[in-house]
């Protein structure tokens, strides 16, 4: 059978790196085995639906270089209906309503579901009388059979209900003293006893949409899936998934399961939140993402992380390929990836070692794409007019330097314009007359490759005079290498930047 996997993200908010990772792991998944990856949406939340979201979820994947081979952004565009490409259309779960409610039904008459009639204030009720004894209220065998469902009601009843009402819902009768044994492809065996399960909602009158559990199952059984790889958080839900598999007759077709690991912040324990990206500033996100209320969150993309380094990152976060090797390419990615080398306990995130991944990548870069990069920071800079080739060639001299893009700038920033301002304590420290007057000599009686040599035959102070001249050049008393400034700038344009600031300081 051939191997498909899906992305199932919900819109309801931006997509967190997490998220990426998942996806990321699928489509390695489905790239190294010739199979299918496809992205569905599921919607079925319309309390926390966040418009904009859907496509925030494709452009950042757009931007990672992953694309559906099938799915609501396949071929760039949309897909509303079948068609002999897309025979499992429509993608998102919104649209497939009138298909949930028909196996909801299938589970009611195979008497593996019940219609629930309880209202927010009963069930609120039992929980409350139970907190009152001690004891934690589980909707399941012990309480259904009190409660207000089509188990304890007579079948006039229920249907009088069913037909009159739309505060009711359809449950998944979870079965008594059953163990449920499961295996998954990252965690090995597993095995739950059904008794501590809850009978969870499955299908909702009120807007006639199905929850999470019954639309995953009946999507990926529809859709072909193969293997389910999805996050940690989704552990608890296993054991209801393998019996509705069970409960339809679907245990031949049954997907392989794998759960990721959780990727967690990087001071003190727990998941890795948007509140840790705010307080130790560093993204969360793919992209940036605006909230209703205006506010702004980072995004890797808008801070100057290329793609490549970002799912570069991404990929070794949990998954270790037993080498010592760390670069890889997107296809070096899927040559190498396997599910088994990825790990149960949560990845710890480290933001240097982001920073560290974008520098590794802007290290192998050819100097003419930074130039590229670059143009438009210059421009931003206002400088809008600059030979292209002189771009390449600061480049080539601060690429070592810089992490980002936008790091060659604050490195050289001198190479591009004169400086205007300087740093007083380093005035007050090297700008001394006698120093001046040989910084001075040297400047105008030497050339860029004898200047060193200049300084040393003339018996001048060779750090006090050449801090002097870099304070000229730059603005301050540290920073790239005299000999770098004035081959990129020139001796003449060197010497009036001296002289400016003898001016200044007369």
């Amino acid at each position: 059978m051939k191997t498909r996997v899906r992305f199932a993200p919900s819109p309801t908010g931006p997509l967190h790196m997490g998220g990426v990772r998942t996806a990321l792991y699928n489509y390695l998944f489905a790239k190294q085995n010739g199979g299918d990856f496809i992205l569905r949406i599921e919607d079925t939340d319309s309390h926390r639906f966040v418009p904009g979201a859907e496509q925030y979820i494709i452009e950042a994947l757009r931007w990672c270089g992953i694309f559906p081979d099938e799915g609501v952004d396949a071929d760039g565009h949309i897909v509303e209906t079948p068609s002999e490409r897309h025979p499992h259309a429509p993608y998102r779960q919104s649209q497939r309503k009138p298909i949930y409610r028909q196996y909801a039904e299938q589970l009611v008459a195979s008497g593996n579901a019940y219609y629930a009639f309880d209202s927010a204030e009963s069930l609120e009720a039992e929980r409350a009388r139970a907190e009152a004894a001690g004891q934690t209220f589980i909707y399941n065998y012990e309480s259904r059979d009190r409660l207000c469902n089509s188990l304890t009601l007579s079948a006039e009843e229920t249907q009088r209900r069913i037909a009159g009402t739309t505060d009711w819902t359809i449950r998944f009768k979870m079965p008594r003293g059953r163990v449920v044994e499961m295996d998954d492809l990252i965690r090995g065996h597993i095995s739950v006893n059904a008794d501590t399960l809850d009978d969870k909602v499955l299908w909702k009158r009120a807007d006639e949409l199905p929850t999470y559990h019954l639309a995953n199952i009946v999507d990926d059984h529809l859709m072909e899936i193969t293997e389910v790889i999805r996050g940690e958080e989704w552990l608890p839900s296993l054991p209801l998934h393998y019996l509705l598999y069970e409960a339809f007759g679907w245990q031949d077709s049954q997907p392989r399961f794998a759960h990721l690991p959780l990727l967690l912040k990087p001071v003190g324990n727990g998941k890795l939140s948007k509140r840790d990206g705010d307080k130790l500033g560093f993204p969360v996100f793919p992209l940036r993402w605006v909230n209703a209320d205006g506010e702004t969150s980072h995004g890797y993309r808008e801070d100057g992380y290329f793609p490549e380094a970002f799912v570069n990152l991404l990929a070794m976060l949990g998954w270790n390929p037993g080498t010592e090797q760390e670069i890889f390419s997107l296809p070096e990615l899927v040559e190498a990836f396997s599910i088994d080398k990825v790990g149960k306990s949560g990845a710890k995130f480290n933001p240097e070692k982001a920073k560290w991944y974008n520098k590794e990548y802007l290290r192998r870069k050819p100097a003419a794409e930074l130039a590229e990069l670059f143009l438009p920071v210059l421009a931003g800079h206002g400088i809008t007019e600059v030979d292209t080739a002189y771009v390449e060639k600061v480049i080539s001299l601060t690429q070592e330097r810089a992490t980002f893009v936008a790091d060659f700038w604050d490195i050289a920033k001198c190479l591009f314009v004169a400086p205007g301002e300087f740093v007083q304590k380093d005035v007050d420290k090297f700008w001394k007359p006698e120093i001046v007057a040989a910084a001075r000599e040297a400047l105008e009686n030497s050339d860029t490759d004898t200047l060193e040599g200049y300084i040393r035959d003339h018996e001048m102070p060779m750090g006090k005079v050449m801090n002097a001249i870099r304070l000229a050049l730059t603005g301050a008393s540290s920073g790239l290498a005299i000999a770098d400034i004035m081959h990129c700038i020139g001796r003449d344009e060197a010497v009036r930047r001296f002289r400016y600031l003898c001016e200044k300081q007369s």
